[in-house]
């Protein structure tokens, strides 16, 4: 197995008598997809937002590529090359989806603008490249609120794409999707992965997504890490059925 370009070590972030996460632990190798499953309340969201710093733990450490990462300031651990896509999309709604990821790619750093350049040209073959990437490059100069929501969801893979991750975290990337779509979005995500050397981890409620397209998947349940293991082992797992998919026995 490759070295984790993830490690989380006992990680705890109380709210009062609350435990949202409660002494959390687990590596993610490179070029891994892990869905991170649990019923609502079980802590994956904040599990994420601690690994993204987001929010700050009460305890334990976040390793990104063996870096301490812990408390450092989010735009930073983006720099790092970890990206995290929302499951509300986070886009400019009144632009166009071409500046969209051109801002993006600008706020990365890549290039300062130059004021006598036109800024339609700026950057053009690299946002059109993203565009390609995801589908969309024929919606470039599409105003992006009036795309479809699936439409959106490939903006903001191109989005964190323009930030040249190498962990990309998905929060919910089928939910508000017609199931066709999803699929085809989660065909993304897995060429991403594939393509780019891309570890993706992701929090997903639809079952058929979460076994046909993770590697391994971790089961989360009141703040704790009940189970880490493959697809087929989870499905046969008696202590996760009866916490969270339900046992039939």
């Amino acid at each position: 197995m490759s070295e984790p370009i993830l490690r989380v070590e006992h990680l705890n972030r109380y709210f009062g008598a609350l435990h949202a996460t409660d002494d959390v632990s687990f590596e993610v190798p490179k070029g891994q997809i892990r869905a991170v499953i649990g019923p609502n309340g079980a802590g994956k969201s904040t599990l994420m937002d601690l690994i993204c710093n987001r929010t700050t733990p009460n305890s334990g450490k976040v390793y990104f590529k063996g870096e301490d990462i812990t408390g450092l300031a989010p735009y930073k651990i983006v720099r790092k090359g970890m990206c995290k896509c929302f499951q509300i999309t986070q886009i400019f709604s009144n632009l166009t989806v071409f500046e969209n990821v051109q801002i993006a790619r600008i706020n990365m750093g890549k290039k300062v603008f130059d004021f006598r350049a036109k800024k339609d040209n700026f950057l053009e073959q690299e946002v059109n490249e993203f565009l390609s990437y995801v589908g969309i490059q024929d919606k470039a100069n599409s105003i992006s609120g009036y795309l479809s929501y699936g439409d959106q969801r490939r903006l903001d893979i191109a989005i964190a794409l323009s930030m040249e991750p190498t962990l990309l975290i998905l929060d919910e990337p089928a939910a508000g999707v017609a199931r066709e779509e999803a699929y085809k979005l989660m065909d993304l995500v897995k060429k991403l992965a594939k393509d780019r050397d891309m570890t993706i981890l992701f929090i997903e409620h639809d079952m058929d997504i979460i076994f046909n397209y993770s590697d391994v998947i971790s089961v989360m349940s009141n703040g704790s890490l009940i189970a880490s293991d493959t697809p087929a082992n989870i499905k046969n797992n008696d202590f996760v059925q009866k916490a969270y998919l339900g046992s039939n026995k």
